[in-house]
């Protein structure tokens, strides 16, 4: 069956794939017939990951992103055990909510190093030939608040900014080696993280929260779709886009 979305016989590379988004577009990517290599700093919650994929022949890998300088090893290591990585989905990421009289720089400069800096140097050693296959396909999981105003949250917005503006110029300088490069920026969507912050909140700050989004708030599978869809054969003419699922909330 004619399927241009199918991830057979690709490898697809994972970070933040212990949790929320990133859990879910390995399992999805798995689904798919996407060999998968799954990257982020715990062990057990990515063996849990690993448990509910399909397949085989998966990579587990367990690193701290934050550590920039083994990145060029790691991605090494994972093509000498299962070859070029045909994808990348950067969904690794912390957040941080402060008003900004309370941010300091050793703040900004620790969201950015996970959120941004390790996604670009992923990008940095894919974008060699010896560790990405020719029409391979980087998604960078971003946010609406990338490009929306939202308090409290300026060392999160940032980071994700930064990407959805690297992701264009990255596009460019890429497609000579048909090496595509596009964002995802989910607005609320609800990880277990979420679910249990929603939790917290009072009936009026929730209604708040959730105010705003015409087709209500996302599941984790809105974005991991989007992300196949990025990086099957069905987008071959896509890139250095930023693709924004929100439910609606930037329509208004």
């Amino acid at each position: 069956m004619f399927n241009p979305f199918s991830l057979e016989n690709k490898v697809i590379l994972v970070t933040g794939a212990s949790s929320g988004i990133g859990r879910q577009c390995a399992i999805d990517c798995s689904k798919m017939g996407a060999k998968v290599v799954l990257v982020a700093r715990n062990q057990e919650r990515l063996d849990e990951t690993l448990s509910m994929m399909e397949g085989d022949g998966h990579l587990v890998v367990a690193y701290d992103l934050s550590n920039l300088g083994g990145i060029k090893d790691l991605v090494s290591s994972v093509v000498s055990q299962v070859g070029k990585v045909n994808g990348f989905i950067h969904s690794a990421g912390i957040e941080m909510t402060k008003p900004v009289k309370l941010l300091t720089s050793e703040d900004y400069e620790a969201v950015y190093r996970v959120n941004a800096l390790s996604g670009f140097e992923f990008v940095h050693q894919l974008s060699n030939i010896k560790n990405m296959d020719k029409s391979g396909s980087i998604v960078l999981v971003a946010s609406i608040t990338g490009v929306i105003g939202r308090g409290c949250v300026a060392a999160y917005a940032a980071s994700k900014g930064a990407m959805i503006s690297a992701c264009r110029t990255m596009a460019v300088e890429f497609a000579k080696k048909q090496i595509r490069v596009n964002c995802v920026s989910p607005g609320t969507v609800l990880t277990p993280l979420m679910q249990n912050y929603l939790a917290t909140l009072d009936e009026d700050a929730r209604a708040k929260r959730i105010d705003g989004f015409p087709l209500g708030l996302g599941e984790t599978t809105d974005i991991s779709n989007a992300c196949i869809y990025l990086l099957s054969d069905a987008s071959r003419w896509v890139t250095g886009q930023n693709l924004v699922i929100d439910g609606g909330f930037t329509i208004h």
